[in-house]
């Protein structure tokens, strides 16, 4: 039930994005005076709407997103009644209709950074010290955190009755206690520690030396067995290798939580290392195809693969069950962050086709004025359509493979 429960809710926080999406448009085309006579949230049939002024408001039959009405958006729009024409969309000038086509991007940015704002000084943001590569993380002291059990399989999941208890736990070792050697092996790091217990075969037994409240002491178990690629390659063929059932502490917080003004430049370095990701997921997406095309057909699922809707409501959902808001939220606001960054591409249809359009028409004649050359005029959109609905045939193509990876095999966090 939390489940469904967490899927219902980032699906109508994905709703109301889109819809705030259009809310933008809407606001800053009034705001100019452009007309605009319909704003409706979702497609298909009307279930509902009445009308304010000179615009339309109201819900349609399918949830899938929303849309705006604003007369005259291109100079070859059909249906403008003549007495808007001093109105229509392509007359006015192009800052202003740049402005109007990127606020729903703006809107997508400022929901990320708002929420962005509110983690940071209530649950906190990531702590940019904290050892993120594999190679960090072995240089850090061997601090221990106990598991409850040795998972047998190379997987993340709860522990179950069946599960080996941790050797660890069963040694009396505890949380926060310093490995310092193994079998009389010196161990200075956690790269040691693995390294170290790489060297021993399930069924062993460890003589343990640790440090624990400053105080040195001794203790000894049987190594439990699980499943693990090798140390040098995490990608590489799995075998069994000797577990003690235990992690790291790493000595750096996680998450950082910071007061109302820190939190601003906090939210402005974490939003720019956003930016840099999603620079380079988007780069990684046509080689991700073939990934996706094999999660389909049976294949173990990528995690580094696109999500869909569907996907990243489905994670929203693992999100709530396992009682990880912060999670949900940080899912908000990355998917929040993406679509603000993908609608700006200059590409028909997209915002971002609109806007590039606009100002190659403005430098187009800015340099035929300079030429001494007749003003071209506007571009025609008519001619544009094939290449138009070459990207809406690609993107289609690639949403539904999305959204089949995300139904027949999807990411998942947690074990379910």
């Amino acid at each position: 039930m939390a489940y469904l429960l967490g899927v219902v809710l980032f699906a109508l926080a994905i709703l109301v994005s889109v819809s705030l999406h259009e809310a933008g448009h809407m606001l800053t085309a009034k705001a100019f005076g452009m007309k605009v006579t319909r704003y409706f949230v979702g497609f298909g049939p009307t279930l509902w709407s009445f009308k304010r002024g000179e615009t339309e408001y109201g819900v349609k039959g399918i949830p899938l997103g929303g849309f705006c009405k604003i007369v005259g958006m291109t100079p070859q729009d059909d249906d403008v009644d003549p007495a808007d024409e001093p109105r229509a969309m392509w007359r006015f000038p192009v800052w202003k209709r740049t402005i109007v086509m990127s606020a729903g991007s703006i809107t997508h940015f400022a929901l990320a950074v708002i929420a962005l704002w509110i983690i940071a000084i209530s649950a906190g943001l990531p702590n940019p010290q904290f050892p993120s590569t594999e190679a960090e993380i072995r240089k850090e002291p061997a601090v221990i955190a106990l598991s409850k059990c040795v998972v047998p399989e190379n997987t993340l999941r709860e522990c179950t009755t069946a599960d080996p208890a941790s050797p660890a736990a069963q040694a009396q070792l505890r949380d926060g206690d310093r490995i310092t050697a193994i079998n009389g092996t010196p161990i200075d790091d956690y790269g040691q520690l693995l390294t170290t217990l790489r060297a021993l075969k399930p069924g062993d037994t460890a003589q343990i030396a640790y440090v624990r409240d400053g105080q040195p002491a001794t203790t000894s178990t049987v190594l439990a067995q699980t499943q693990r690629p090798p140390l040098d390659d995490p990608k590489g063929q799995v075998a069994p290798v000797a577990a003690l059932g235990v992690g790291l502490v790493p000595s750096t917080p996680t998450r950082i939580t910071y007061g109302p003004v820190g939190a601003v430049g906090a939210t402005a370095d974490f939003t720019g290392d956003m930016a840099v990701n999603t620079y380079e997921a988007m780069k990684r997406i046509p080689q991700k195809v073939p990934a996706l095309w094999a999660a389909i057909t049976g294949e173990e699922r990528d995690i580094d693969t696109p999500i869909s809707v569907v996907g990243a409501s489905r994670l929203g959902g693992e999100a709530v069950e396992n009682d990880a808001w912060l999670l949900f939220f940080m899912l908000f606001v990355s998917l929040n962050f993406f679509i603000g960054v993908f609608n700006l591409l200059p590409l028909l249809p997209l915002d971002g086709g609109h806007i590039a359009i606009a100002w190659f028409e403005r430098a187009r004649s800015w340099l035929y004025a300079r030429i001494g050359r007749a003003d071209p005029g506007r571009v025609d959109y008519l001619k544009l359509m094939p290449l138009t609905y070459v990207v809406i045939l690609i993107g289609g193509v690639f949403t539904l493979l999305t959204i089949t990876a995300d139904v027949v095999n999807p990411i998942t966090l947690f074990s379910r």
